[in-house]
């Protein structure tokens, strides 16, 4: 902003907020030269989301305190790097081998979105707010998820499979047993283990005596 913005500025404030008046000649020039100062790189409006005298009614509805110049250029800092979030840059149409002009162009779309001069590009972003529709809802309408040219291919296929099926069903007789259905016999032969096991043959008794063991 220059000075005659910043006077601008600073008298729309003085009418929301008193307390920022300079009744004083010397001293309202000294304020005047210390905003502009600092807000030189601050637009008093763009064509696209700033404006000095929204920033300035924000801050004056939202703080007690009086506001001061680096409150409006922290507000615009805070503008520029939310509208370059919101940005993606679209294909320069400069020549992809002269990365000088490349770069150059990209700059310039980053720039001008910057400073308020265009909108940010959400090309890529993706909708918000309509629900997306369901499957079924999809299917409904287009009968398939498989388009009509390769349904067409795959009939042929799945008509002869049907056909090798019903083909073999009927050689098979009904009371044969696939081979990789039969049990399997066990490791352990097919002799039925008996209920009791074997008694471990008796010792011969002995005789016992207080000097040792007789057979």
């Amino acid at each position: 902003m220059d000075r005659r913005e910043v006077a601008a500025a600073l008298a729309y404030l003085g009418r929301l907020d008193p307390r920022t008046i300079r009744t004083d000649t010397g001293r309202a020039r000294e304020q005047i030269a210390q905003w502009q100062e600092l807000l030189a790189e601050v637009p008093f409006t763009t064509d696209h989301g700033w404006d000095v005298r929204e920033a300035i009614r924000a801050h004056v509805l939202e703080s007690p305190y009086p506001m001061l110049p680096v409150d409006l250029a922290r507000g615009w800092r805070a503008c520029r790097r939310d509208r370059l979030a919101r940005h993606t840059d679209p294909t320069p149409f400069a020549d992809p081998d002269d990365p000088t002009a490349w770069q150059a162009e990209l700059l310039r779309s980053r720039s001008a979105v910057a400073t308020g001069a265009a909108a940010p590009s959400s090309q890529r972003q993706l909708p918000s707010g309509a629900r997306t529709r369901d499957i079924k809802e999809r299917l409904c309408e287009t009968g398939s998820c498989i388009p009509p040219a390769v349904r067409a291919e795959l009939d042929r296929y799945r008509r002869g499979r049907a056909v090798g099926e019903a083909t073999a069903a009927r050689e098979t007789p009904a009371h044969s047993v696939p081979e990789d259905r039969r049990p399997v016999p066990s490791r352990r032969g097919d002799t039925a283990r008996s209920g009791t096991e074997p008694r471990r043959p008796m010792m011969p008794a002995t005789a016992t005596s207080s000097v040792g063991t007789v057979p």
